[in-house]
């Protein structure tokens, strides 16, 4: 066996020598194949057998460096190409990566990397969300400037993404607190109100009284108080920015049944929504025959008998009570608690030019999220009954036809329609004349985008005493910050405090105005950042419309469950608007999505609520308890924070394990979707550790094989040997169609991996002649090699590099002289999908992959007779014989059954 070894010794020598430039070398008469990878075993000439920790560093130190350079540059956009863009959302610089970012970013790792094996031109971009409140609150806390504070933060966890072995595109990087990136959110919000989808009005806030500031709901705390001052939050109305998301409700929630399942996720987009039967519509307000300036806007559900108006109703806390308006006393004059009471405030629907009473309702909360609403009896019982009671009139003007059909009368133009296509034009005439008509539901409201704060996106609109609010002119951006050093929260908006900033020239009159102060909140800067990636270094426009039409939709988007609802709203709805404006044909920006769950920590709370760290908990009896008070401690699992002392270092355990085995662990342990209770002596991490071992341990057997000094001749192969790699040859077929499936249907990660240990094994228990002479053996060791490259590269790549020089190779359709990261995934044989309809149906025994039965395809998803097959096989006798079944669980997708067994 040494001269054995001597041998591949001498090999790998060659290979040393053409990648040094030196001469071919000729041994027994085979010349030994140049220009492949060089292995870590190459200043030595021998191959480790022992898979080894010191050997996992080893593999990982040499390849780091080399799989980097090999897949991170994307070339310019090739459209003869299929392209693939898988999208993970990207971070707020921290300045420290947790579990929770190596999860979402090894899974779009893996799909990125294996996509370019399918030969698709791929992105997998990064970039910083960099703007928002915890800068600030650092540069406070600190005495520094968020900008240096984000920008070191960058640069600190760029280093710990280049550790993990990502192969992002860097060369598409994007950080939104960069003017080169702002400038185009300011674009895109002037963009906004000059289509009459940003406006401002009062909005009820949270404000500090001691500091004077607004806060973002995230800045209060449990108790309603201040994190800064520790003052008693009060509610006031302040004048605020708005995006008229409401405006594309309707198209948005129709949307939804276009796109793929995105696993409970449209669910939740469509319930955000809501159902969008009905429309606001906008009022002036008359007092005593006087226009007052002021306006309403209310909302109804039937908006096709507008023409019937009995009266506007606004709740008490409805902002013309509230806030500074002009008609603030005479309402609050008007009001009598506990009662629905009329006003002298007249509404006139500025589409019918129809006059009805304002009302303030006695009950303070109205459907979803109204705080206003048209009443209109001829619809609602509940109307009909309030203007009976106060004596209000008002039109019927539905008409039930003897046929069940119902038109309408007493409706000017509408008059004779039918209701349903009188809502279309009446909602397009207000739509038309900008006075509301958008159909949207009575939950949603417009999204409230000012934030009285220095670190976030300015908005670029001037104050100007005579033409009011301007937008400033799109060559005028961006509108930079100004350098502030002092961040007290004192007096409203840091960016108040610029004076040379603020003042300014009106863009129109060039009189003398004043800059708007409040910033963007920050998800506007993240509700196009996938856009940019496709151009991010264009600059003259957000992104050139070819570029983005090429790569845009987005065909995989991942990231937090969390950012499911809001986030993923406002991202669509931008996507949206920016169609509309001609920017994309696209108008969905993203196609699937996956929400991964959250890696949970093991926590240990006392009764009163103080979280302890492990090592101040006795686990020994029979409950745990606090080791000093001896008071029972509560273990549960919750999501990984510093304050719960149920932390993670992803440096630390990539220290410890390894990185190949940290992704594995993460893709193995549950589905993407579901959540990871992190235990680093469950099952899932000695699994992966043991599978490379076995996988080592394959390759080793063979290049063992084939440096005996035996050529590999398959014509010496008995009929039973044949056979043998005839099963191999099926079983790998079988592998290459169900993890192909997880990888672009399900994106179950942890049935591909169980699909590829099953493999292994099998692989493991070949005969020796099979190992050394079988071309269905070196095929199906090399496909398992590729198979796995995705999800654990730096082993794979030293398991390649070993292929690669073995003398004698039987396979010639892989390119040899290249690594493992760059070969096409395999393909199912053309020969194996004529052959009869039988299917290798994976067996699984509490979520562990125990080896594969044939299955008839004609019964493969019936349970019942696959789970009688199961039991009635060899394997079945062997593993589940005497074990109590507790459920079955047949895949829907792929070919794999789950015993859930009680030992």
């Amino acid at each position: 066996m040494a001269s054995a070894w001597r041998r591949l010794g001498f090999y790998v020598c060659f290979l040393e020598s053409k990648l040094n430039g030196g001469p071919d070398i000729i041994s027994r008469g085979r010349r030994v194949i140049p220009g492949c990878a060089r292995g870590i075993y190459s200043a030595t000439g021998t191959w480790t057998k022992e898979y080894t920790l010191q050997t996992r560093k080893d593999v990982e130190n040499w390849w780091h460096k080399r799989i980097k350079e090999e897949t991170s540059k994307i070339s310019e956009a090739d459209k003869s190409k299929p392209k693939f863009y898988v999208l993970s959302m990207f971070p707020y610089p921290s300045g420290k990566l947790h579990m929770g970012h190596v999860r979402v970013y090894t899974i779009s790792d893996t799909i990125a990397r294996f996509q370019k094996m399918r030969g698709m031109q791929v992105i997998n971009p990064m970039g910083w969300d960099a703007f928002g409140l915890p800068a600030e609150n650092a540069a406070i806390e600190r005495n520094l400037h968020p900008e240096s504070w984000t920008q070191s933060n960058i640069k600190h966890m760029r280093k710990q993404l280049d550790r993990l072995g990502l192969c992002f595109s860097w060369d598409r990087e994007i950080t939104t607190c960069l003017p080169d990136y702002y400038k185009w959110t300011q674009y895109l919000f002037i963009k906004l109100y000059e289509a009459g989808l940003a406006y401002q009005k009062e909005a009820l806030v949270n404000w500090d009284p001691v500091d004077q500031t607004v806060l973002a709901n995230e800045q209060v705390d449990e108790h309603g108080c201040s994190w800064r001052s520790g003052a008693k939050v009060e509610q006031k109305y302040l004048r605020q920015w708005f995006i008229k998301t409401t405006a594309y409700a309707k198209a948005m929630q129709d949307a939804l049944a276009d796109l793929p399942e995105w696993y409970g996720i449209k669910g939740m987009q469509a319930h955000w929504i809501g159902d969008c039967v009905g429309c606001h519509l906008d009022f002036t307000l008359k007092v005593d025959g006087h226009v007052t300036g002021e306006k309403l806007t209310a909302y109804t559900a039937t908006p096709e008998a507008i023409y019937g108006t009995s009266h506007v109703a606004i709740s008490p806390s409805h902002r013309l009570l509230h806030g500074h308006s002009s008609l603030k006393e005479t309402f609050r004059k008007a009001l009598v608690p506990g009662q629905d009471c009329l006003t002298p405030v007249t509404a006139v629907n500025m589409l019918t030019q129809r006059e009805a009473p304002v009302v303030i309702l006695a009950k303070a909360d109205f459907e979803g999220s109204l705080d206003s609403k048209i009443g209109i009896p001829s619809t609602s019982p509940e109307d009909a009954s309030l203007a009976q009671t106060l004596g209000l009139p008002y039109s019927e003007v539905i008409e039930t036809l003897p046929d069940g059909t119902e038109r309408l009368r007493n409706s000017a133009e509408f008059t004779g329609m039918n209701r349903q296509d009188a809502f279309l034009a009446l909602t397009q005439k207000a739509r038309r004349k900008r006075v509301g008509g958008d159909v949207t539901s009575d939950k949603l409201k417009d999204w409230l985008v000012s934030r009285q704060r220095y670190w976030g996106t300015p908005i670029p609109m001037v104050h100007c005493p005579a033409c009011g609010p301007v937008p400033v002119p799109l060559q005028d951006l961006p509108v930079t910050l100004p350098h502030i050093t002092a961040f007290t929260g004192k007096g409203g908006s840091p960016l108040a405090t610029a004076s040379d900033w603020v003042n300014c020239a009106c863009p129109r009159c060039r009189g003398a105005a004043k800059r708007e102060t409040d910033t963007m909140d920050t998800f506007v800067d993240s509700a196009w950042y996938y856009f940019r990636y496709t151009d991010p270094q264009n600059a003259h426009s957000p992104f050139n419309a070819a570029l983005a039409d090429y790569w845009m939709p987005v065909d995989l988007y991942i990231g937090g469950k969390e950012h499911a609802v809001m986030h993923l709203f406002y991202a669509r709805f931008f996507s949206h608007f920016c169609h509309d404006q001609n920017m994309v044909k696209h108008r969905e920006p993203f196609h699937k999505l996956l929400a991964q769950g959250l890696i949970k920590g093991q926590t240990f709370r006392l009764p009163s609520g103080q979280y302890l760290q492990r090592e101040e908990v006795d686990l020994t009896g029979s409950v745990p308890v606090h080791a000093n008070t001896k008071e029972t401690v509560e273990v549960t699992w919750e999501k990984m924070s510093k304050s719960k002392h149920n932390g993670v270092d992803p440096q630390e355990v990539v220290g410890r394990y390894g990185i190949d085995t940290i992704r594995l662990y993460i893709l193995f342990a549950a589905p993407p979707e579901k959540d990871i209770l992190w235990d680093v002596k469950a099952d899932a991490l000695p699994g992966v550790l043991r599978w490379q071992q076995r996988l080592w341990a394959l390759v080793t057997r063979f290049i063992e094989a084939r440096a005996s000094g035996t050529l590999p001749r398959p014509q010496v192969l008995s009929n039973e040997e044949r056979a043998e790699g005839r099963k191999l040859w099926e079983h790998k077929n079988s592998v290459i169609s169900e993890v192909t499936a997880h990888f672009t249907e399900d994106f179950s990660l942890n049935s591909a991996i169980s699909q590829l240990m099953g493999f292994s094994n099998a692989l493991l228990q070949a005969s020796q002649r099979v190992v050394l002479h079988s071309p269905e053996f070196e095929d199906a060791v090399c496909a398992l090699t590729v198979m796995a490259a995705p999800m654990a590269p730096h082993i794979t790549s030293e398991l390649w590099a070993g292929l690669q020089q073995v003398p004698g190779k039987l396979c010639a359709h892989y390119a040899w002289d290249a690594g493992v990261l760059l070969q096409a995934w395999p393909t199912v044989d053309p020969q194996f999908l004529q052959q009869p309809d039988v299917v290798e149906m994976a067996v699984l025994i509490n979520n562990k992959a125990c080896g594969t039965i044939p299955v008839p395809q004609r019964v493969s998803r019936d349970q019942d007779k696959v789970h009688e097959l199961v039991l009635q096989s060899e394997l079945g006798v062997r593993l589940l014989q005497g074990r109590s079944i507790k459920k079955a669980f047949l895949s829907p997708r792929t070919a794999l059954i789950n015993f859930l067994v009680q030992d």
